[in-house]
């Protein structure tokens, strides 16, 4: 299993279109073969700052949401909203 930690940091008038975009899509995202969980925090101290918290079956898994007609349409729609380039990790457990 891998965790996959993705940090955006958005544009300010920006961060309530991109909660929209991320609630929208996040029913799919789940149901995607090998997507265990996913969810979406804010830092508390700067607001639009956000991550996306993954966890995945296998580095397999997640390659093939990274490549599938879902992420092609739900990654330009927020790309566009970034202050600053994404930030990403993918980590596992030791």
């Amino acid at each position: 299993m891998i965790t996959r930690l993705v940090k955006l940091t958005l544009l300010p008038e920006k961060t309530e279109l991109f909660k929209e975009i991320f609630y929208e899509h996040e029913v799919s995202i789940k149901k995607f073969h090998g997507c265990l969980t996913q969810e979406l925090q804010r830092d508390i101290n700067s607001p639009t700052v956000f991550f996306t918290i993954s966890k995945w079956n296998s580095v397999a898994d997640l390659e093939n949401y990274r490549n599938s007609e879902l992420f092609k349409i739900i990654w330009p729609k927020i790309k566009i909203l970034f202050a600053e380039k994404a930030m990403v990790w993918s980590l596992e457990v030791q």
